[in-house]
């Protein structure tokens, strides 16, 4: 391993995807506000969004007209070359309409083209030549690309810019954020509010009548909620709808049920399904398969079996069936008593919601019409099976899907990969190889997907070797192109063998196949780096991963620095990265901590723990809200037994009763029951000689004395002979 300290990394420049549209300090000024606003018609069906009232000016040369001509016979090929040859930047209608059909084309090179054009005015300072109609487009297209951060910036700009885009456009990148990870949900939600905010504005609805929300948008938003699980914020948008006259779909109360599952409340499963009923909604087999994995996901596969033995007989009381074994486990011990009391406080956001949650009086509505399961139903309760270890019974509805008379029952790739897993899942990889030969075998194809299971198998059995083998099948033999997903597997696969080389190696190749790294790619490699001993790399790894605007850094990735450095016992490094780490407001939590105090402990630099502790107590003492002396709010620490023990430990092996004290008053005072067996054999071992001497100055003495005061006490809290027997000890020294 120590060829590894020789690596270095080899950066490849990200595309063009990964810059932002507007830096925040110029945003502003990038896009004059237009001095009014109006509704852009046209017969070109890309025309679809707000925009300014610019005049187009004269086509100042017969290059101009050549490229407007090429855009508006749709050859957008052509035009792009011809753009490609412009020396001087075209005029506004040409660049408005070129970077429209560009996005227009959703593909990864349209995109990238389209963002080009960007990066070329915004460095001449010259995005103001482009509308509202050719920014949106863009901002759906980056969207459909994944580029979430990018549409998202686009969207903001305009607005700070004083354009509205049309709900497709907006709507479509609040859906992106609400799917996303880290902060996308709430990102959703803030960017739903801003241009909601903008449309109230207008007093004549139909000047924004393409940029007011639609079904579509508030479903993309109520998507959002459930995934945070925010209740509150979802009935409130729930009601908004009507303002607009959006009415509830069944993509709506798809989402409600997500948010049921997500709030634990599966007694309102079966509600959901009466209210769609009731209102007459077309039933959807999306509404079908939700509920399945809802009751698979409580981990009620039992329920989740009778609803589809339900629809494979064809019956239309679904809603009685569930109702029936809703009862049969409600209120079955006191536990799930307490559980129903606990959710009182969300009962009159329910009760909105969900008009018909109080009426049970009347018989349960049936189906409009029998539904018989699909694919889709079947490999989801596979799924369930797989989730509980059962993999006979997985393989048994693969077996029974094939013998479907109805060919949309059959297995698909889905179905085939699901086995996969349950195998994978057990550790049977040579079984899953032949499901894998199988599928080919039946003319079912392998996806991505897939494959990339296999790989994360192989891996877990430190079976590298394999799993680069099944990589150049899948290149090679299948064509398929690996993605991130892959890479970060391989990568993985590479820390659990502890090497870090191969590790940077699958990382630089992904770089240059034109695979962008994402958060787990980066954390991954810095994991491989701090665990081999080599915190310096991951540093390296941690800066261009700051500098990747499509990567937001977290707490994990500052922590695993944090962690490196102080399995090295470098205190004084871990330190001066917990302060980077507060400058950039992160603030260090309980493994931070942590790992600070075990880097203390192996560095033998017991005053460190003092100071460290001092930090603790002022965290712990924090009321939530309360602001610190900087512009950030520092939030309160709930300290848990490895940190605290691991103080007590360096207090008592250093002597520092009195600080010891404090941290089993901190350990008692949280719930933590102290180690006092432990901090006994310590004491024994290595203090029972203590404060012996009899050669000292008055002052050492004096100071002897206070230690001594200490340790009687701490002996005392111990249980050990001391002279504080009968007597009550405070930690403040009383004068002798």
């Amino acid at each position: 391993m120590n060829a590894a300290h020789t690596l270095s990394l080899h950066w490849v420049p990200p595309p063009p995807s990964s810059t932002t549209l507007f830096p925040s300090s110029a945003a502003s000024t990038t896009i004059p506000k237009p001095s009014s606003l109006r509704v852009h018609t046209t017969k070109d069906s890309s025309n679809i969004f707000l925009s300014s009232t610019t005049s187009t000016n004269k086509l100042p040369n017969t290059q101009d007209q050549l490229l407007l001509t090429l855009l508006q016979q749709r050859k957008t090929e052509e035009a792009w070359l011809l753009y490609a040859q412009c020396a001087h930047l075209p005029n506004p209608t040409c660049l408005s309409r070129l970077v429209s059909q560009l996005s227009y084309l959703n593909t990864v090179e349209g995109l990238t083209r389209a963002q080009s054009i960007i990066q070329r005015l915004r460095s001449e300072r010259q995005l103001h030549r482009l509308d509202a109609n050719s920014l949106g487009l863009l901002a759906v297209a980056a969207a459909k690309g994944g580029h979430t951060l990018y549409a998202t910036s686009i969207v903001k700009s305009m607005l700070k810019s004083g354009y509205l885009p049309h709900v497709k456009a907006w709507s479509a990148v609040i859906s992106r954020l609400a799917a996303s990870g880290d902060d996308g949900p709430l990102e959703a939600i803030k960017l739903f509010n801003s241009v909601i905010k903008r449309v109230r504005r207008f007093a004549d609805s139909e000047i924004v009548k393409d940029s007011r929300p639609d079904t579509g948008a508030y479903n993309a938003v109520l998507n959002a909620c459930a995934n945070l699980g925010d209740t509150k914020k979802f009935c409130q948008l729930f009601d908004e709808m009507s303002e607009f006259k959006c009415e509830p779909d069944a993509l709506t109360y798809n989402v409600m049920i997500k948010l049921c599952a997500r709030v634990d409340r599966k007694d309102l499963l079966v509600v959901v399904l009466e209210r769609i009923i009731d209102k007459g909604i077309p039933m959807c087999m999306t509404t079908l398969h939700s509920l399945v994995a809802a009751y698979i996901g409580f981990g009620d596969l039992e329920t989740a079996e009778k609803l589809v033995q339900g629809m494979r007989e064809g019956r239309r009381d679904l809603c009685k069936i569930l109702r029936e074994s809703g009862f049969d486990d409600q209120y079955s011990d006191d536990e799930e008593e307490e559980e129903l009391e606990s959710m009182n406080d969300k009962s009159d956001v329910f009760d909105k919601l969900l008009p018909n949650l109080t009426d049970f009086s009347s018989d349960p509505p049936e189906l409009p019409q029998a539904v018989a399961p699909d694919s889709r139903i079947y490999t989801t309760l596979m799924k369930g099976y797989m989730k509980a270890g059962r993999v006979a019974d997985t393989v048994r509805m693969l077996e029974a899907m094939r013998h479907q008379k109805d060919s949309s029952s059959h297995p698909d790739h889905v179905t085939y990969t699901t086995v996969i897993s349950a195998f994978v899942k057990a550790g049977s990889m040579d079984r899953a190889r032949q499901v894998l030969t199988e599928m080919a075998r039946t003319n079912v194809p392998a996806n991505l997907i897939t494959y990339n299971i296999l790989l994360k198998g192989y891996c877990h059995q430190l079976q590298i070797d394999k799993a680069e083998d099944l990589m150049r099948e899948m290149i090679d033999e299948v064509k398929i192109e690996p993605d991130v997903v892959s890479f970060n597997t391989l990568i993985d696969g590479c820390i659990l063998i502890d090497d870090s080389a191969g590790a940077l190696s699958y990382f630089n190749e992904m770089r240059k196949r034109g695979i962008a790294p994402t958060k787990v790619s980066y954390t991954t490699l810095m994991k491989a780096f701090a665990s081999s001993g080599q915190p310096k790399l991951a540093n390296k790894v941690f800066d261009e991963m700051l500098k990747d605007p499509r990567v937001k850094v977290d707490l994990v990735a500052w922590n695993m620095l944090v962690e490196g450095y102080c399995k090295l016992g470098l205190v004084d490094e871990a330190k001066s990265m917990i302060e980077r780490m507060k400058d950039n407001g992160v603030f260090p939590n309980v493994a931070t901590y942590g790992s600070l105090a075990n880097g203390i402990a192996l560095a033998r630099k017991p005053g460190e723990a003092l100071l460290l502790w001092n930090e603790i107590k002022e965290r712990c003492e924090i009321v939530v809200g309360e602001e610190s002396g900087s512009s950030s709010i520092v939030p309160p620490l709930k300290p848990d037994e490895g940190l605290l023990d691991a103080l007590a430990d360096i207090c008592v092996r250093a002597a520092f009763f009195r600080k010891a004290l404090e941290i089993v008053a901190c350990m008692e005072e949280h719930g933590i029951p102290p180690n006092k067996t432990k901090y006994k054999r310590i004491y024994v071992e290595m203090h029972s000689r203590m404060y012996t001497s009899k050669h000292a100055s008055r002052a050492r003495v004096d100071r002897r004395r206070e230690k001594k005061r200490a340790a009687e006490a701490f002996k005392f809290w111990l249980g050990l002979p001391n002279s504080y027997y009968g007597s009550d000890w405070q930690i403040d020294p009383a004068d002798d």
